[in-house]
């Protein structure tokens, strides 16, 4: 929200007051109190009639200060509260000087002047952003409007990044940003997914802890600077350092939860019904068989909207018109080795038959006279579960588990945006501030039935909307995207955002929900789709299966699917690496490449874990322009290398992408392609790429239960490698890619292979030299 008239004016109606000096401050063994007044004084006249503002300074982690800034402390707060993590305590020292204190946690500092107020934040005593005199300021209207407001700085050339998963401009600079779920598509300024949290290639990041509405302005009001506000009389966020950026967002999840490992299975290809089209058992059977007898391997099959009667979401019923042996079809379905999704929301529609149940329990959010909130848009007089009330949730939770026992696996967790705020909640809670935060709770519920159900190594959703901590509840998508080029972009821009924001996993429309595809641009899609962390094909007025687009897009679907399972191993291992540190899996360039300034802006190309740049094609020519950083490159599917450190203009077919591995590489390929969840261990080949000089390149194998299997080294030392591996009891071997001649190999054989040599191990060997 805007409150001033160009650089020297407020405008009309506001008046702001500023912290002006440190009068006073209180410092304990956690924290830093500083009570600033709005005016200055000079003699104790002054301290009459003067509003004060008070701050406090502490730290849930190391390397992250917490700010607390009210006017009125008193203020009943009401729920909810995002989760946050405060169990492991950073080292904090605080001195005070005449001019200054400081309050420092681990390497990040803040530095409070006491003359002039202004407070600059410090990462190993390098200033990283400031609140420079009359950044805070505490805001009234002549309406009775009361806010709290923040500015930090921004240095020249400071990127934004985040705030959810956003599909306008990648870098944020400029923009004017809402913290207020809506669903509005991926063609317009709102988002399923806002999170009050940016970060930006200076090298730190910012936590808004506050569920309701963040307004930022993002170099927009004030160029130099990123605004944020709230309507309260109290402000309170989170500066976070980090020696990188993956650190930062190491340091954010750690404090609003890890995502959540999804069972390997669900890296598969999913097959949906699509939206409004129709089907039944023998129409469901037919697509499946289809893509099994053209070799196509598919792991989920997604009933979408319409397994339920229509007028009746929800009703967790099966439409028997429709599916009039619903068991019997599952176990066949799941005999065809498929894991089974179907679509909920969390919305009980007037016709359907739980509305009543649900009425008369008071299950559903009501209005202050005590009536159901309903209306028409989406369902017929649907009313709204209140997942704050323990026995509705638990209801709820019981008709999921009712489709569990059945055969059901997974369920698309749709919508949770529209959520009203003239409601009452169950457990007292701010309507206002729950907008946003209803979707943890609609999620958390079914994560949970789902865990109790199937163990929480094999529960995954497949989410729509989402807030701070979501990324517990995996995996999430882009929402209702066009098929069109420019739809495809601005899905990766937004999963791109939202990958910037603690998420860790993350999917999109294959070919675009709404309208039907080109088959050009299906088979593009098709090619980034499966280059993505999760893929599905979905749709809304046609079916999705690649025969409907023309017989190359069958071949075309193929060749990436068995490409992505044969990468299983790769993805796997970077899918644990992200539950493990909060590192997302899809990663825009800057994340990997912060001091390349080419890679600030990049929105249309990504690294795939630490190794693979991925570069999808968004035009019928098959024209692609994408950016190597500096080194020797090689595309992974041709074996060219190529020198980095510039843009490349390239034509491709349908059968080939951009997928670049970068130098000092090893890629774990896998032994099969038909499937998603193998042994990754049994068989693997580690393909070795460009280790430059005298370096020891690493990387580790995980099994499908998300524990690590296998580690292997390549040491490289003039023309001698040395790979070791440890805890292996299972036949592999290593592709130096690029080589051909070899002189001698000990403890192994070797053979000339595509790309480059293949070293066979002896049996049960755990150490190879190889002389080139």
């Amino acid at each position: 929200m805007k409150f001033t008239n160009g650089q020297w004016l407020l405008r009309k109606g506001i008046n702001i007051l500023y912290p002006m000096q440190v009068f006073d401050e209180i410092i304990d063994d956690e924290s830093l109190t500083v009570y600033s007044p709005t005016s200055i004084i000079n003699d104790r006249s002054d301290t009459i009639n003067c509003p004060m503002i008070t701050i406090k300074f502490s730290s849930p982690l190391e390397n992250v200060i917490r700010v607390q800034i009210y006017h009125f402390k008193g203020t009943k707060k009401r729920a909810p509260d995002f989760e946050i993590n405060e169990n492991k305590k950073g080292k904090i020292t605080i001195f005070s000087k005449d001019e200054y204190v400081i309050f420092k946690s681990g390497d990040l500092s803040a530095k409070v002047s006491k003359n002039k107020f202004n407070i600059e934040y410090l990462y190993k005593d390098k200033l990283i952003t400031s609140s420079k005199f009359k950044s805070i300021g505490y805001i009234m209207t002549e309406n009775g409007d009361k806010f709290m407001r923040e500015q930090l700085s921004l240095g020249v050339g400071e990127c934004v990044y985040g705030l959810g998963e956003h599909f306008t401009p990648f870098v944020r600079n400029g923009q004017v940003i809402d913290i207020w779920n809506e669903d509005g598509g991926t063609s317009s300024e709102q988002a399923y997914k806002s999170i009050p949290f940016y970060i930006t290639n200076k090298g730190y990041g910012v936590f808004v802890n506050y569920p309701g509405n963040v307004s930022f302005e993002v170099a927009s009001e004030n160029t130099s600077k990123v605004q944020f506000s709230v309507s309260e009389e109290y402000l309170d966020y989170f500066v976070i350092g980090g020696d990188t950026l993956k650190d930062v967002i190491a340091n954010y999840t750690e404090l609003t939860g890890k995502p959540a490992l999804p069972p390997a299975w669900s890296f598969g290809l999913w097959l949906s019904t699509s939206f409004t089209t129709d089907y039944d058992e023998k129409t469901v059977t037919s697509f499946i068989d289809g893509m099994l007898d053209r070799r196509i391997p598919m792991k989920v099959f997604h009933f979408d909207c319409f397994w339920m009667k229509a007028f009746q979401w929800c009703d967790f019923e099966w439409d028997k018109t429709v599916f009039p042996d619903v068991k019997n079809m599952l176990t066949r379905l799941k005999d065809k080795n498929l894991k089974i999704c179907v679509w909920i929301n969390p919305y009980i529609a007037q016709k359907s038959p739980l509305f009543d149940e649900a009425m008369d329990n008071g299950y559903l959010l009501t209005k202050e006279n005590g009536d159901v909130w309903q209306w028409d848009l989406w369902q017929a007089g649907m009313g709204i579960v209140d997942f704050t009330n323990p026995y509705a949730r638990e209801w709820y939770k019981e008709k999921l588990r009712y489709l569990l026992k059945m055969g059901v696996d997974c369920f698309k967790t749709d919508f949770g945006e529209r959520i009203p705020t003239d409601v009452l909640y169950y457990d007292g809670s701010n309507s206002v501030k729950m907008h946003n935060y209803y979707t943890y709770l609609y999620n958390k519920a079914v994560y949970e039935v789902i865990a109790e159900e199937k163990g929480e190594a094999d529960t995954v959703l497949f989410s729509r909307s989402a807030t701070v901590g979501s990324q517990k509840f995996p995996v999430h998508w882009g929402g209702d995207c066009w098929a069109t080029y420019e739809s495809m972009a601005e899905s990766l821009r937004g999963g791109l955002s939202l990958c910037l924001s603690g998420f860790g996993f993350w999917s999109h429309d294959i070919g675009g929900f709404e309208n039907t595809a080109t088959p050009d641009l299906y088979k593009r899609w098709v090619a980034f789709g499966l280059l993505s962390t999760h893929s599905r094909l979905h749709g809304s007025s046609s079916y999705r299966v690649p025969w409907f687009f023309d017989e190359e897009s069958v071949d075309v679907l193929r060749f990436f699917a068995n490409l992505k399972n044969r990468l299983m191993p790769y993805i796997y291992s970077a899918a644990c690496n992200a539950a493990n540190t909060g590192i997302p899996v899809m990663r825009a360039m800057v994340l990997e490449f912060t001091d390349d300034p080419a890679c600030e802006y990049l929105d249309k190309q990504y690294m795939l874990g630490d190794s693979l740049l991925v570069a999808p094609i968004f035009n019928e020519e098959g024209i692609v322009s994408y950016y190597l950083p500096k080194g020797r490159w090689t595309n992974f599917l041709t074996g060219e290398i190529v020198e980095g450190g510039c843009f490349k203009k390239e034509k491709h077919g349908y059968l080939s992408i951009p997928l670049m591995v970068r130098p000092n590489s090893i890629i774990p390929v896998g032994s099969r392609d038909d499937i998603p969840d193998y042994d990754y261990a049994d068989n693997v080949e580690f393909h070795v790429f460009e280790i430059e000089g005298e370096s020891i390149v690493s990387t580790s194998v995980y099994n499908v239960q998300g524990q690590k299997e296998v580690e292997i080294s390549v040491i490289r030392n003039d023309n001698c490698y040395r790979v070791n591996i440890k805890n292996s009891n299972k036949k592999w071997s290593v592709i130096l890619r690029n080589y051909k001649n070899v002189k001698e190999v000990i403890n192994g054989t070797f053979e000339v292979v595509d790309f480059g040599v293949k070293i066979n191990p002896d049996l049960k060997t755990d150490s190879v030299t190889i002389y080139v």
